[in-house]
């Protein structure tokens, strides 16, 4: 198993629709937050949503870019020519791109793009018509959260991608779908039985928060989780049903920074006395 640290700044569409809000937010991420990779969404809305569904109002309204739920995800949506521009983009600013992708048209789109990862949302999770497309025809990772997802679901998915030869570009991420998710549902010791489960099947096994703060994902480093994913955003206080459960800069670089420290810590000691505690004990150690 991969043991390499990854941090996922998940823009989603935190983006308000703006090209120039979604490259400011690559910019930040990546130069001062310092994550490595960032990622958008990709959906075709009348292939996902019913004309019913499509046409009826937003259920949260005081959140919507529209009249009607679809409208809403229309105005937030980035068709494949602005996808390319923030994956270049991305590139010159030593970020990898990446974007969730919910249905098959979208995954053909993104995959035209040739990123380095693809992301299964837990709401995509069981399509297995666009797994199965995504497994014959991209060569690269695939991350995968497990949200409202069932043992027996997994097992499902996972054997799709043994089945294809794929389970070592496989990474699945331990997650709750909720925004913003109580601490009492996180049910972080998934990692672990997930790692017990999948470990020497699939690539890596991530942690995908919805949560406030930033401890929770220290705790699941220490669980062996390799792959972070958080959303992302430059205002908790804009419009939008994500940027509650978001990070801002501050918090986000904050993550990356003690993600990375607690990776350095957690080893043995090289020595039984280290050399920074030699002349310590010359000074300090009891002797008799």
């Amino acid at each position: 198993m991969n043991t390499d640290l990854i941090v996922v700044a998940e823009i989603g569409c935190n983006h308000k629709g703006s090209m120039d809000i979604a490259k400011e937010m690559v910019l930040v991420a990546a130069t001062f937050c310092k994550a490595d990779v960032v990622k958008f969404q990709k959906r075709t809305n009348k292939e996902l949503l019913s004309p019913e569904m499509y046409n009826a109002p937003h259920p949260n309204p005081i959140n919507a870019y529209g009249k009607t739920y679809g409208e809403h995800r229309e105005f937030l949506e980035f068709n494949i020519d602005q996808h390319k521009e923030l994956k270049e983009w991305c590139e010159i600013n030593n970020v990898i791109y990446s974007s969730s992708v919910w249905d098959l048209t979208a995954a053909k789109e993104i995959v035209s793009l040739q990123p380095k990862i693809v992301k299964i949302p837990s709401a995509s999770n069981l399509n297995f018509k666009m797994l199965e497309w995504i497994c014959d025809n991209y060569e690269g990772e695939v991350q995968l959260s497990l949200g409202m997802t069932s043992q027996k679901e997994e097992e499902l998915i996972v054997n799709l991608f043994q089945k294809k030869h794929r389970a070592n570009d496989l990474t699945l991420f331990a997650c709750t779908s909720g925004y913003p998710v109580p601490f009492e549902d996180i049910s972080l010791l998934e990692i672990t039985r997930l790692k017990s489960k999948f470990s020497g099947i699939v690539k890596n096994i991530g942690f995908s928060g919805h949560h406030l703060g930033i401890a929770v994902d220290i705790a699941a480093f220490t669980l062996g989780a390799r792959i972070f994913e958080r959303h992302f955003t430059l205002d908790r206080t804009w419009k939008g049903t994500d940027h509650a459960a978001s990070l801002e800069p501050q918090g986000l670089r904050k993550l990356c920074r003690d993600l990375r420290n607690v990776e350095k810590s957690l080893t043995y000691k090289k020595a039984e006395i280290l050399d920074i505690e030699k002349e310590q004990r010359k000074k300090l150690k009891w002797h008799k």
